[in-house]
């Protein structure tokens, strides 16, 4: 029974952490112990020192697209995303892009 236990504690499993800013993508492979959450693999990917603005408090995670707690256990295959605040509310851009829009319209020709 130790021995068992033992290698589920060892048995590694592959996981991407991704993080995007708008003019460029990184995206690291990690082999990580079983039972390592969302934000134990953002700290063992080492983007908290490439990029020192990040502030992983302040950041939502994900998983493929969709929001998880940083306590969220991965899976083989996960990739975990950081999320960067939005700069503007895309409800609010496009309100206002359609309000152009409907100016531009208005007596043209």
């Amino acid at each position: 029974m130790a021995v068992e236990s033992e290698l589920i504690a060892t048995k590694l499993i592959d996981v991407e952490v991704a993080y995007a800013l708008p003019e460029r993508q990184t995206l690291l492979r990690l082999n990580v112990p079983v039972g390592t959450t969302a934000e134990q693999a953002v700290r063992r990917s080492g983007l908290l020192e490439r990029y020192p603005e990040l502030d992983l408090g302040g950041s939502k995670l994900g998983i493929f697209a969709k929001v998880v707690p940083p306590q969220r256990e991965l899976r083989e295959g996960d990739r975990v995303e950081i999320y960067r605040p939005l700069i503007a509310d895309p409800k609010a851009v496009r309100q206002k892009r359609a309000e152009e829009g409907k100016k531009l319209k208005k007596g043209g020709g």
